[in-house]
């Protein structure tokens, strides 16, 4: 099921805020690899606001389109990102398109979620930063477990298969 709404409640699950960078398509592929092997739903978000949303097909110079064209062009676009991302089929996904802050979406939906993961770098911030600032507050007010997948950094995959680290000479 995919829903355009202003509050997202879920019941236990991954919650993944996808904002349609980069950073957050490859954290995405690792939320999804997270939800199949630990066989919970994952939920993807995408709050917007007109600035951050994609055009809608009905939008035309001096013509402001209703606001149900935005979400749905919101949603068009965040549906492409799952699909691009290549998740398992076993995956169970649902979108979720808010029109709220980020922050503000992704805390009432982490209320009932069993873990809040989002990409360290978004559309915003400044070149350097280890943390945006949405990863950065919700790491300290999220109301469940928050992972920050900071994309492009050397690393190992959680997993059956993944191996130990070679001890330091």
């Amino acid at each position: 099921m995919d829903e355009v709404c202003d509050v997202v409640q879920v019941e236990g699950g991954i919650v993944f805020g996808h904002d349609g960078s980069r950073c957050a398509q490859e954290a995405l592929q690792w939320a999804g690899r997270l939800a199949l092997r630990t066989d919970l739903d994952l939920h993807v978000l995408r709050s917007w606001s007109m600035t951050t949303a994609p055009r809608p097909t009905t939008w035309r110079a001096g013509y402001v389109p209703p606001l149900v064209d935005w979400e749905k062009a919101v949603l068009d676009e965040l549906t492409r990102h799952i699909a691009a991302a290549g998740l398992d089929p076993k995956v169970r996904v649902t979108c979720h398109v808010v029109h709220k802050a980020p922050v503000q979406a992704l805390m009432a939906a982490a209320a009932g979620a069993n873990l809040l993961v989002v990409g360290a770098r978004g559309r915003g911030g400044f070149v350097g930063l280890l943390l945006g600032s949405v990863s950065d507050q919700l790491v300290h007010h999220a109301p469940c477990p928050v992972t920050v997948v900071r994309t492009g950094a050397p690393g190992r995959e959680i997993g059956p298969n993944a191996r130990p680290a070679a001890a330091p000479a």
